[in-house]
């Protein structure tokens, strides 16, 4: 089984991010994690990346895990984390992958360091706040919906919310359950994880979410791509379809009769076929 390396690095302003390496040769892929995990790198796609010769990094988002809150970030501050986390490993080029919230935070990597990302995937990924033309709560549940409505009160609208709301159920549907019965169950230990300490590393990541992502989308040009499924409820499969219509060149994979979790492991079209386009992709551009 593939080991992962733990380490903190000591950002300029002093915060604390802790990190995860598997080490090795292979070409740096960055994970970026879903609200409210912890960073460590996707079990479910450890050993598929070791035969393509992809070695996975990844961060605890500030808040999250052994990383040291930052008031008031936003998808570009933890971008520029996760730049320093490449310079600590000495990593000129890296490519960047991002389940459910963790698509903004790829997404942002790649806007804001367009010269250093060399590709890009987003899996059921949330598309900006203030995309024209996209009704971007349309197709919530309404846990998903409750929740992001009360982020964009501002932060103690949303602590209160968290705090009368704790038991609302997930807008899972019956094929996310059954999957996560599966390899992709490894999410519900690091989601587990990542409230240990309390609700505020999410209720950031929610608040990041509604405001300004800080990044020109525009400013992209490694190949992206984009999964959705068409059922997803958690973070309906428009934002994907917008952000496919808006990122020059991007990849659109829409999974039909799969959700939020399912998506990432159909056999077709899943986390396992989006990593392989991935490798393809750094291949054919010389990495």
């Amino acid at each position: 089984m593939t080991e992962v390396h733990e380490f903190d690095l000591t950002l300029p302003d002093g915060r604390t991010l802790h990190g995860y390496d598997v080490g090795g040769e292979g070409v740096p892929v960055m994970w970026h994690h879903g609200t409210p995990n912890v960073g460590a790198p996707p079990r479910p796609l450890l050993s598929l990346a070791d035969e393509l010769g992809l070695r996975w990094v990844s961060f605890d988002r500030p808040g999250y895990g052994g990383s040291t809150a930052h008031e008031g970030r936003t998808i570009a501050t933890v971008a520029a984390d996760a730049a320093a986390l490449a310079d600590s490993l000495g990593f000129e080029r890296f490519a960047v992958v991002g389940h459910s919230g963790g698509g903004p935070h790829a997404l942002g990597c790649a806007a804001a360091q367009p010269a250093r990302v060399s590709g890009v995937v987003s899996l059921g990924g949330l598309a900006p706040f203030n995309a024209e033309g996209l009704d971007w709560f349309a197709g919530m549940g309404p846990t998903s919906n409750a929740s992001l409505r009360a982020a964009v009160t501002g932060l103690e609208g949303k602590r209160l919310h968290e705090q009368e709301s704790a038991d609302a159920p997930i807008d899972f549907t019956a094929s996310d359950w059954k999957a996560l019965t599966g390899p992709w169950g490894w999410l519900g230990e690091v989601a587990a994880a990542g409230v240990t300490s309390g609700l505020d590393a999410l209720i950031a990541d929610d608040l990041a979410y509604v405001t300004s992502w800080g990044v020109d989308l525009a400013d992209i040009i490694a190949p992206v791509l984009l999964t959705h499924g068409a059922d997803d409820h958690v973070v309906p499969p428009s934002h994907s379809a917008w952000l496919a219509a808006h990122i020059d060149g991007a990849e659109h994979w829409q999974l039909e009769g799969e959700s939020h979790i399912s998506s990432l492991a159909a056999d077709e079209h899943g986390a396992e076929a989006a990593l392989r386009w991935l490798a393809d992709r750094l291949r054919q551009n010389g990495f």
